[in-house]
């Protein structure tokens, strides 16, 4: 009988809040060649809600998206707005390529997104291009 080695789920490395992440460093299963900084935007209370420019790790199959703690899995275009569901909670997110305008809300412009510290400098560059 083989007995497989049970890992932790990626929330229990990342913690929800933001504060720290500059030291943060992801478990060896998170490989950095499977990220990409990305925009997230949380549309479970409406159009327009929380939303972040952070580091999505994606699993190996690239079928689920992985974001401080939260597990995500695509909607097939079944969604409102949004393109992703949160695994645990049901909540639908829109998750996408960061926009070099800055206007990733559904709506235009960037106002109160917030962009993860770890993330600031790359994203910068990336965008200024």
């Amino acid at each position: 009988m083989i007995i497989k080695k049970q890992m932790k789920p990626p929330h229990a490395y990342w913690p929800r809040e933001t504060s720290g992440d500059a030291d943060f460093t992801p478990p060896s299963e998170f490989k950095f060649s499977r990220s990409r900084i990305m925009y997230i935007e949380d549309k479970s209370t409406g159009l327009e809600g929380d939303a972040r420019i952070g580091r999505v790790f994606f699993s190996k199959t690239g079928k689920t998206l992985y974001y401080k703690g939260l597990k995500f899995q695509s909607l097939k275009g079944n969604g409102f707005k949004a393109n992703y569901f949160e695994v645990d909670s049901g909540d639908q997110y829109w998750i996408s390529g960061p926009r070099k305008d800055l206007h990733d809300r559904l709506y235009g412009g960037n106002a109160g997104v917030v962009i993860d510290d770890d993330v600031r400098e790359e994203y910068m560059k990336s965008v200024s291009k």
